[in-house]
Formats: structure tokens, sequence, C-alpha cells
């Protein structure tokens, strides 16, 4: 209580300070938000972090969009969708739409971004968006049909997810290297969305204004608010005083002791509310790190031990809050495919102790161990995992470098979290981990051929049967432990009529002032 007090009185004079500045946002039509996280590339396809995702849907259009109630899939620059047979999507074109730079939007901008982008030297940093698309051919002014390599049923999901479509000629602009390769990640942020991308401070801001042109009938609405201001602040303390003095309209990821400040501050309003991202551990089953005594995560009882040692649901229920939960397999509860029906770890550290000793560790180990966000859950884990004898030293830092680290093989022992794009379904999950490639510790071939099978057959009960198999399997393994979802604390300005989703996409698109 006393620190809630002392707290509490840090932010009053917070507020008093930047008082002049309280109706800042509202007053100058500008929405400002911030995370604790850089973007150095403003453009999808090359920037696959969280704020890259939802930057994309505000710049950008795809040629489908998901509801987010009924998670129906509606036309958005096409007017209508079919399957043409199992291996085949045709979508007629919409007319009468210009980009930002104010170019009609065609069928052959369509073409292009498809073809660009699942070319083999594209440069795509999440190869699973793309991988599925063979080719798109124009039929005629009004039609594209997008081949397909092979079946793919989450085809529309991908479509109305990272799909975003550019202009056919913006390619060709992409600065050179030394030996004339084109870094495709240096073209004109340039879409046909709601707002436009104005101004890019790598690593440090990004403009948007409202595209006042934006097509009608879209159904994203119009825009309302005329700006729209990203900004990098690294300290989460600094986000809530100036959330609090006005610099700030909106953030995220606020802790959860910091959430319930400021509910009784009561100056923000204050939300908590579930997502589809997930935290988990990786244990390097696949012996990429090496396969000896100094790799103790190739040894499955070691795996098990972990498992058994980490009380995640009072991680969930004390730290993250809300409607946090624990989890059991490697996807989110609600996608498509995900089961919970699977080899579960219960809180138990006397049989993790059993383990240790049963795999040659009877007074544990020390390890590294690897993460990105949220430094306080890690520690947690780190907590508990000390009280069976494993003591951990904390590799902190930015995502860019772990997930290079991961790639590499050079993280045996990782904490990190997914959202899956907000796509609901096991594709874009169990899938992207778990099919050999370069995120993979796990390095199953039975769980890689039942995810293909399941990713590549249109019918539901073939696809449900094969990703059980491969969910089980993984937790039979236990190299990948799922730990719990997030239930992400929002906080903003009174100011402004704004909706969370479950699908961790805000969508300033549709907020306004009040």
């Amino acid at each position: 209580m006393k620190r809630t007090i002392m707290t509490a009185a840090a932010v009053a004079a917070a507020v008093s300070m930047g008082a002049s500045d309280a109706m800042a946002g509202k007053a100058d039509d500008t929405l400002n938000w911030s995370t604790t996280r850089e973007v150095d590339v403003a453009l999808p396809f090359y920037n696959n972090v969280r704020e890259m995702v939802i930057m994309q849907r505000h710049t950008w259009d795809n040629l489908l969009y998901r509801d987010t109630k009924t998670f129906e899939y509606k036309p958005l620059l096409a007017t209508s969708f079919k399957w043409v047979n199992n291996k085949t999507l045709e979508f007629k074109i919409r007319k009468g739409v210009k980009f930002h730079n104010g170019a009609s939007f065609s069928a052959d901008d369509v073409v292009k971004t498809y073809n660009h982008v699942s070319s083999k030297d594209s440069g795509v940093l999440t190869k699973r968006n793309v991988s599925w698309i063979d080719h798109a051919e124009k039929v005629d002014a009004d039609t594209v049909r997008v081949h397909l390599k092979k079946t793919f049923p989450a085809a529309l999901e991908f479509v109305s997810g990272p799909m975003a479509i550019f202009p056919k000629d913006i390619w060709a602009t992409a600065r050179k290297d030394a030996k004339g390769k084109p870094d495709y990640g240096t073209v004109a942020a340039i879409g046909t969305g709601p707002y436009k991308t104005v101004k890019i401070v790598s690593g440090e801001s990004v403009q948007m204004e409202k595209n006042t042109n934006y097509w009608k009938g879209s159904p994203k609405g119009q825009p309302s608010i005329g700006k729209i201001n990203f900004r990098t602040v690294a300290d989460p303390e600094a986000q809530i005083a100036e959330l609090l003095s006005g610099s700030l309209d909106w953030i995220w990821d606020v802790p959860k002791d910091k959430a319930e400040e400021l509910k009784l501050i009561g100056i923000n309003n204050v939300m908590n509310v579930p997502t589809m991202r997930i935290s988990y551990l990786t244990m390097d089953r696949a012996g990429r790190a090496g396969k000896g005594k100094d790799n103790p995560f190739y040894n499955k009882k070691v795996r098990r031990a972990i498992a058994h040692a980490i009380d995640r649901g009072a991680i969930a229920k004390e730290m993250v809050g809300g409607a946090s939960q624990v989890i059991h397999s490697a996807c989110f509860p609600t996608q498509f495919g995900c089961t919970q029906d699977v080899p579960q770890y219960n809180y138990d550290p006397a049989k993790s102790k059993k383990l240790l000793a049963e795999a040659g560790y009877p007074n544990g180990f020390t390890t590294d161990i690897f993460a990105y966000r949220q430094r306080e859950f890690t520690e947690a884990v780190m907590g508990y995992l000390a009280k069976v004898g494993i003591k951990s030293s904390l590799k902190y830092m930015q995502y860019k470098a772990l997930r290079g680290l991961v790639w590499e093989g050079k993280a045996p022992f990782h904490h990190m979290t997914w959202g899956s794009y907000s796509m609901n379904d096991v594709s874009a999950i169990t899938s992207h981990f778990f099919q050999g490639k370069r995120d993979d510790y796990c390095r199953d071939a039975d769980v890689t051929k039942w995810l293909a099978e399941g990713d590549s057959n249109v019918d539901p009960k073939v696809r449900k049967e094969a990703y059980k198999k491969a969910l089980t399997r993984l937790q039979e393994n236990v190299c990948w432990l799922p730990m719990f979802t997030y239930a992400k604390y929002y906080a903003f300005t009174h100011d402004l009529d704004f909706n969370p989703t479950a699908d961790e996409i805000p969508r300033f698109f549709t907020a306004k002032w009040k």
C-alpha cells in the first residue's frame, strides 16, 4: 500500500507539471502512442514486430478484411472472392481506389505484390506468410487468380492478415548495395489504407496522417483522428509519466501493479483484455547448441524437470492478471486445430528435483536464459528454477538481436512470445515453429509430417486429427513449454473513444475523440 501511495504522489507531481499539455492529443487532433520497442523499418514484409503489424493495418489495405467479432472474411480491395479449386483463389478487384501517391489501384498491383513477396529473392522476413503462394495472374482487368503451391485452407487468414498490397512500381525503387542487390526494406511506405505514413525516424518514431481520400464503403470505416504518432519510449515508467502528463494518449503492456495504481488514480482509462499472444519456453531438444553435458536441454528428463519446476498458474494469476490462463499446447486455444488434450506438466518441484537427479544433475546446473519481453516474467521463471537448483543468468536484449541468436542455434534456452500475427489458425503458430526451420529447436520428423498434413487438407476433420498428433508429440518431447496467454493492460486518455480487440491489433482507424 505504501508503494501505491508513493507512486500516486509522484504521478500527481507529473500531472501538475504537465497540466498545460494534458489535452494536447485531442486539442491537436493527434493520437500519440508508444511502446518500449523500436521500429527500424516501417514496412510490412520487412519488419515483423507487433508495432509493424499494427501500422500495416493503417497504411495498407488487403484484398480481404477479417471481421473482429464474427471472424468473417469481408471484401476489402477485392469486391468478392471464391475458391476455383483446392489450389486456386479468385478475386474480383475493386475499382476507384487510389494509393497515397495518387496512383490508381488495379489488378496489376495485386499480381506484382503477390509475385514479388513470394519470390525467392524478395527478402521477406516471415517466409511462412508468403511461402504458400506459387504465383498470381491477371485474368482480366477486374480479376486476379492466386495459385497456391499446394492445398492450404488457411490461405484466407493470410490474405486478410499480412498480405498488404503495394503499388506495382514500388519495388523497382529499392536502394541497392555495393553488389547491386536491392534492399526492398528501403521502398516508400505507400498503401491505400485509411492513414498515410508521412515520416519515419528509424528506431525512434513513425508519423501517420488521415487519408482524406480513403475509399467509401470500406469495412474499416472512415478514419476520424487527424494524426497518429508512434514513438519509442524504452522506459515503461517514463511511458506512464508521459501518459499522465498528457504527452502520450495511449500505451499498453502496462505491468499489472502499475495498471492497478493507474486505476486508483483514475485520470485515465485502464482496461485488461485477453490477447492471442502466448508466452513460451524453448529447450534445445534438437541439440543445435550441442549434444553433450554443456547442453543439458538435450536431455528429456531435464526438460521435464523444468516443466514441473515452474508455477505457470501463479505467474498468470499474480503477474499477468486479468484474463490470462495457463496453456498446455503450442497454440492459442481459439485457433482452428488447437487442443489442450495433450500431456500436461503440473507444478511439482519435488518431481523436478527427482528428474534432475535421474538426468545426472543432482545439484542442478548453471545456464543462460535469453529473453526480450516482460523481464519480470522471465525473472519469475528464474526464481522457480533456482528453487530446484538451476541457476540461470539472464541475457536480456532487443527482439531483433535475440531473434538472430535463435535462428543461428545459439539460444538453447529462451523465453519468448508469439502473437500468431493475429491469425486464428494453428498453422500461424505451430507450423511456424516446428517444421525443421530456423526457429525449430525440436526437430521431430513426425511432427513436421503431421503439420504438413494439417496445413494442406481442406477437410476440417483431417486437419484437426493431424494437428492433434503433432501437438501431443510436442508435449511428449517437452521441447517447447507453453506458459500462459497474455492479458494485456491498456491505459489511455479519457478523451479517447477506443475499443480493444482480442487479436492484439489496436485499430486506431475506428477510434475517435469524445
